[in-house]
């Protein structure tokens, strides 16, 4: 029994993970049947794509330099420094993740556009005499908002590795007469590469290949919107096979060297690690708590132009709306669109639920119960889709189930289900893994001891010792799911077929009511996301950021 469904695990993750990844770097040299490099040749011939290429690149490292100085500048802040409420301001620097830049691209155009309302407060202030637009041609409003969502991440694993630094290395440079800067660049970051190597990798990964975000922006000149456009006429223009494939390699070749990088980890102290003295604020601890409320509003901004749209009758040269209405959200429950849009995207964030509940707790038992071949190859696979980007998961399930009976132009919710699942499959995997390795074996040995079937055993004691895990980690994917981008947008063609994020992108570009509509959607789905999260920290028992802890 155990080997046929540990055999079911490798065919599902090989059907709808390597082989689609396959498809699309096979079809990248293959024209007439044929073995070519004709279509990367064109690929690295077209100006366009070239430029793509070169910006994405250029957005990435961009965005993974301000994460860094924003998320690094408050690990040590809130590691060096005791004081009130600093629990609470710790848990605050994660709520921007629960609103993708996606729909935080909405809302925040009435906030930084030319005559948005910050503008407007710095000329009443006198600190502005000409309004400037902070989100330029587009490329500047991208940078901004993914930087300001993804700088948690960033945050958290510099927290988590501050927390095993041991302050000796420290303190023995400064006796030794190093300055706080050669300490740092000698000592300090050295020990934190790996944590910061991992947030870093993944930054890099998920600011190349947003999709939602460049398309709200209408800014074309990113690769995941060539890739996006591309889809439409792959059968004749095949250079789409060739940009996925390009990313493919970077995001795996990312992935093995954070990946060695993290389990070598050359730079180890030898010794157990001692935690240094939290010290009282003191004048600059006074400064920089006061420019961290400034960031942290800064950085609530997406969301504050979200909820502030979905209510605005009336927003036009004012800092806040001069009318209110709750007609958006009317519409959002009696329009026929976002009434589809919501029940499938409830339908489908439940399929997935109920497909990693069964996957996940599968997969989580083989790995922390049992010895078998493959063991390391199943780990590798369940955690590949944290690093392969949603956009080439579904670019490789519209090409590769094309003409079958998956084919997700006559009806994606099999492939959108399936999809949504093996996205958030290493969540739930590790949830349920880390439930496993806090129940003793013994405790079901005991079991056994008493007379107990295997069956019985299972259902009463393994099951319900395992289930908070479990259910933390199902709540965790239905919140994700609710509101995944990527997906949604290639793999849901017709209307009837659209979930909540193709919905908010098809309303946003409607010139009336639509943006207002899809930020009341774009509310709901942060509700739903916020008691998710905090559902599944209860559960679990851990922090809130844990669940976005990537080392």
């Amino acid at each position: 029994m155990k080997r046929s469904i540990y055999i079911l695990c490798f065919l599902i993750l090989g059907t709808f993970l390597v082989y689609p990844l396959f498809y699309v770097i096979s079809q990248s040299f293959i024209v007439d049947n044929k073995f070519t490099i004709e279509i990367i040749k064109a690929a690295a011939g077209n100006y366009i794509l070239r430029t793509s290429l070169i910006k994405s690149f250029s957005l990435g490292i961009i965005v993974v330099f301000l994460t860094s100085l924003i998320g690094i500048s408050l690990a040590f802040f809130f590691y060096r420094y005791k004081f009130r409420g600093r629990e609470i301001l710790k848990v605050a620097f994660f709520l921007p993740l629960i609103a993708s830049p996606f729909v935080g691209a909405i809302g925040v155009r009435q906030i930084l556009s030319r005559f948005g309302s910050l503008n407007l407060i710095l000329i009443k202030l006198g600190m502005l005499k000409n309004p400037i637009s902070w989100i330029g041609s587009g490329f500047a409003g991208i940078v901004l908002l993914q930087s300001l969502h993804l700088y948690p991440i960033m945050f958290l694993n510099i927290s988590a590795a501050l927390n095993n630094f041991d302050i000796e290395c420290e303190e023995a440079s400064f006796n030794l007469g190093a300055t706080f800067w050669q300490t740092f660049r000698k000592i300090t970051f050295p020990l934190l590469l790996p944590g910061y190597f991992a947030a870093a990798s993944i930054i890099f990964i998920w600011s190349i290949t947003d999709l939602g975000t460049p398309l709200v922006f209408d800014y074309p000149n990113i690769i995941s919107v060539q890739i996006f456009n591309h889809i439409k006429d792959i059968n004749t223009n095949p250079v789409g096979y060739a940009l996925v494939l390009i990313i493919t390699l970077i995001t795996l070749i990312l992935f093995v060297f954070t990946k060695e990088y993290i389990e070598k980890t050359p730079y180890i102290t030898g010794r157990t690690k001692r935690i240094g003295e939290e010290k009282k604020l003191d004048r600059k601890g006074k400064i920089f708590l006061l420019l961290t409320f400034f960031l942290l509003i800064f950085s609530l901004i997406p969301h504050i132009g979200i909820i502030l749209s979905s209510f605005s009758k009336k927003w036009f040269f004012t800092v806040f709306p001069s009318e209110y209405t709750t007609e958006f959200y009317k519409t959002v429950f009696t329009h026929h669109l976002t009434k589809t849009g919501i029940f499938n995207s409830l339908f489908l964030s439940s399929a997935a639920s109920l497909i990693d509940v069964i996957l996940g707790f599968s997969i989580g038992y083989f790995l922390a119960r049992e010895n078998f071949k493959g063991k390391q190859l199943l780990d590798l696979l369940v955690m590949l889709p944290v690093v392969i980007p949603g956009i080439i998961i579904a670019f490789g399930y519209f090409t590769s189930f094309s003409n079958t009976i998956l084919d997700p132009r006559n009806n994606p919710f099999p492939l959108l289900a399936i999809s949504y699942s093996i996205r958030r499959l290493p969540f739930i995997v590790r949830s349920t893994f880390s439930s496993f390795q806090m129940i003793s074996s013994d405790i079901e040995m005991a079991s056994y001891s008493l007379g107990a079937t295997s069956n019985t055993t299972f259902r009463k004691i393994t099951i319900p010792m395992v289930s908070p895990g479990l259910f933390a980690g199902c709540v965790f994917v239905f919140a994700f799911s609710f509101m995944e981008v990527s997906s949604s947008l290639i793999l849901a063609v017709r209307e009837k077929f659209y979930p909540v994020a193709k919905v908010i992108y098809i309303l946003a570009g409607r010139i009336t009511d639509g943006p207002c509509v899809a930020c009341a959607l774009g509310v709901i789905g942060m509700i739903i996301i916020t008691i998710s999260i905090f559902i599944s920290s209860k559960l679990m028992k851990k922090g809130i950021g844990e669940f976005f802890r990537l080392t």
